[in-house]
């Protein structure tokens, strides 16, 4: 039994088609920036090249002309390679301007923040057992006062909740597997960390 045992097959399905398309999105987007850096760089030097190519020729007869080897090699490598490199420093002067000019990576970095579930609202694992030990301490120490006591509850039942999700699971099996058995902690039950072992993930099938 796992997490989504008790949705609709077709909401099951759809989740794990949304899932499966997004982590297929995020490898991709772990090689973007260096294939699409060194695809505008080919790119851009093959649509200038034509515009150049004349003046490491011998018609070449006005302005800048390059011989037609240099080293005993092709001046066109040369050409080549010098409009590829300009384009990288280009891109290495916006880049500089990006972050020490106009700073706008600050900005990108608040709203990523934002969207963060586990920033706003949601909780890993290691937050729900950080989160989890200061409720139970709060709640021993402050057992005389029930504001906090309904508080240092509230924040056991959000723990509890999030012992339901696969994050704590693929922790659970992490543990069992690392550690040993891990313990039914305070915070949840006996039903919830079978479950969470019993959870089976399409990524790793």
């Amino acid at each position: 039994m796992d997490e989504h045992s008790n949705m609709p097959e077709s909401t099951q399905k759809g989740s794990f088609f949304r899932k499966w398309a997004m982590r297929q999105y995020w490898r991709m987007q772990q090689s973007q920036a260096v294939v699409g850096l060194l695809l505008w760089g080919t790119t851009i030097t093959l649509l200038v090249w034509p515009y150049i190519s004349w003046r490491f020729t011998q018609a070449c007869d006005s302005g800048i002309c390059f011989s037609e080897t240099t080293f005993g090699f092709p001046s066109t490598y040369f050409g080549l390679a010098t409009i590829f490199f300009s384009v990288m420093l280009a891109v290495l002067t916006i880049g500089f301007l990006y972050d020490q000019v106009f700073s706008l990576w600050t900005e990108w970095r608040s709203v990523d923040m934002e969207r963060n579930p586990f920033v706003t609202y949601a909780l890993s694992p290691n937050w729900v057992m950080m989160v989890a030990l200061q409720a139970e301490t709060l709640k021993r120490t402050s057992s005389e006062n029930e504001d906090i006591a309904k508080q240092a509850d509230w924040y056991l039942k959000w723990c509890e909740y999030y012992t339901e999700g696969e994050m704590f699971a693929r922790a659970v099996q992490r543990w069992d597997k690392d550690l040993g058995e891990t313990p039914t902690f305070w915070f949840t039950s006996n039903d919830a960390m079978q479950r969470a072992r019993e959870t089976s993930f399409e990524d790793e099938a």
